[in-house]
């Protein structure tokens, strides 16, 4: 009997140390530049949910910038992107690196409207951080609102 619960507690102690490796090795995985240019997105659509547009606006890149100023911005926002512009929650689903070193960030955002939105978010290292050049946006495949 006392054998027999050494073998056990041996084989516990060794599935627990498997999993202990890959845990780690899972947290090794997880990408600085990802979770940061996340942060980006959601302090960005935190500052819409506040009609902060012009804190939301400093988390452009250059190019957008450029193509628009800071009224012009909101405008475009509010205009174009009402679950963005005013949103209740965000999730970060996924991402993909594209081969220039920008992020592509697959974000679901439920509007303050009901509705939920798929949206891609364009990233780039700008300034020593990431900035959103861009993002592209539809209904949610599995949204019933």
């Amino acid at each position: 009997m006392v054998g027999t619960s050494r073998g056990w507690l041996v084989a516990l102690l060794l599935g627990g140390l498997a999993l202990v490796r890959v845990a780690g090795a899972l947290a090794q995985t997880v990408d600085p530049d990802v979770e940061a240019a996340g942060r980006v997105v959601l302090q960005q659509l935190d500052a819409f949910r506040h009609d902060d547009f012009t804190t939301a606006y400093t988390f452009a890149s250059a190019y957008i910038r450029q193509m628009f100023d800071r009224a012009s911005f909101e405008k475009m926002v509010r205009g174009g992107y009402p679950e963005i512009a005013r949103s209740s929650s965000a999730t970060v689903d996924g991402h993909r690196r594209g081969d220039a070193g920008e992020i592509y960030l697959f974000v679901r955002v439920r509007g303050s409207n009901g509705r939920t939105i798929e949206a891609v978010y364009d990233l780039v290292p700008e300034g020593g951080g990431w900035r959103i050049n861009g993002v592209v946006a539809r209904p949610d495949s599995g949204d019933t609102a």
